[in-house]
């Protein structure tokens, strides 16, 4: 069996974000707990016997896995649900939203590292930044250190990891193969936190990490790819309901593709004719500063999107996605650049079977690396998204 081979199997085998069915008596008891925890995680609160028709659950079972997730401190009673039926009203059951936290870090910006106390339902508690002032390498792995190690002993409820998304091809042991603005090359950043902080943690690219933040706390579909637009560009994707990582863990990565045939179809490689060139934050706010008339402004931001609509086309129409969403500053990539956007997947796709697709902007405004990170562990401890 090839390599190949068996990671297409592996990637079959994988089990969903979000539990839709029971387990074989086999692996019963982990699955069905975390099938209960992710039914109140989305449709909360409930009664035992909602939960159990929700789920396909026995009574038995239900009420067996809710004891020990009250106990646990995982799940809390509400109270008696109002109820115009006689007997004895049902007790309603919600996931313990505020109960336990996340310690979430964002690495993602080239000035600053932001981090947060997150609870599981994405509220944060408290922040902490610091100023990179171009660290790189050690330097800037112990800023990143650091902060985690000041949120945590700050953090007033407890704790299931710590979370971090962060620039550069990240494996799924959590090195970080390659992060040039960072100076990271092989970097063992999971276990380094982990150690210093006695938390498990999760490390993340910051543009999967978005995604799945989107998936987690947004209104998202199941088939979507989330395009950030800051220093650089990435992507994640969100297909089937299960996170796309790719062969060498570097899916996403749009924003150094050449989008165009400007100079011929012969050009080689070439970084100032990647996407990034026209559609960087840096970039666009150069061109659209004050110095720039608004038809210019119009002029590069509809470009930026043209580009973007070349690069994605291709995509929408092999994956069949149903939602495109646009993360980066709004007054940058709304209106104009999503419009142009959408004209350019619109002409370069088939009408048949994409137009329906949604093109919008995130809904997690300036916390969504964060909230992603917060996503990711609660995915790794709980089961739930």
């Amino acid at each position: 069996m090839t390599a190949a081979s068996t990671r297409t199997q592996a990637s079959a085998l994988a089990p969903a974000l979000r539990r839709g069915v029971k387990a074989t008596p086999g692996d019963a008891k982990q699955h069905n707990r975390t099938l209960v925890l992710q039914t109140l995680h989305t449709a909360g609160p409930l009664s035992r016997a909602d939960v159990a028709r929700a789920t396909g659950l026995t009574k038995v079972t239900v009420s067996g896995l809710v004891a020990e997730l009250v106990t646990e401190g995982l799940l809390h009673e509400l109270g008696q649900q109002e109820s115009l039926r006689p007997g004895k009203p049902a007790i309603l059951l919600d996931l313990a939203r505020d109960a336990f936290a996340v310690v979430a870090l964002d690495l993602s910006d080239h000035l600053t590292m932001r981090g947060a106390v997150v609870t599981i339902d994405g509220q944060v508690l408290s922040r902490a930044e610091v100023q990179r002032a171009g660290a790189t390498g050690e330097t800037a792995s112990e800023l990143a250190i650091q902060l985690a190690c000041e949120l945590g002993a700050a953090a007033t409820v407890p704790l299931l990891g710590v979370g971090v998304g962060t620039p550069g091809v990240v494996d799924d042991a959590g090195v970080v193969r390659t992060a040039p603005n960072l100076g990271w090359e092989d970097l063992p950043l999971r276990e380094m936190l982990a150690e210093r902080t006695g938390l498990p943690t999760v490390v993340a690219n910051d543009a999967n990490v978005a995604a799945l933040a989107e998936y987690s706390f947004g209104e998202s579909s199941d088939n979507f790819i989330l395009v950030t637009i800051g220093h650089g560009v990435g992507s994640g994707l969100i297909i089937d309901g299960l996170p796309v990582a790719g062969y060498r863990f570097a899916s996403g990565e749009i924003g150094q593709v050449m989008v165009g045939t400007d100079l011929g179809l012969n050009t080689p490689y070439a970084r100032d004719q990647v996407l990034e060139h026209w559609l960087s934050v840096p970039s666009l706010t150069q061109a659209t500063g004050a110095a720039a008339t608004p038809a210019e402004r119009e002029r590069v931001l509809r470009e930026a999107g043209q580009r973007l609509g070349i690069a994605l086309a291709p995509v929408v129409g092999v994956l069949n996605l149903a939602e495109i969403v646009l993360a980066g500053p709004l007054e940058l990539i709304g209106a104009t650049l999503a419009d142009a956007t959408r004209e350019i997947i619109t002409r370069r796709t088939m009408p048949d079977t994409h137009n329906d697709l949604l093109l919008r902007t995130s809904t997690q405004g300036a916390d969504l690396i964060l909230r992603g990170a917060t996503a990711t562990v609660v995915k790794d401890q709980l089961g739930i998204s």
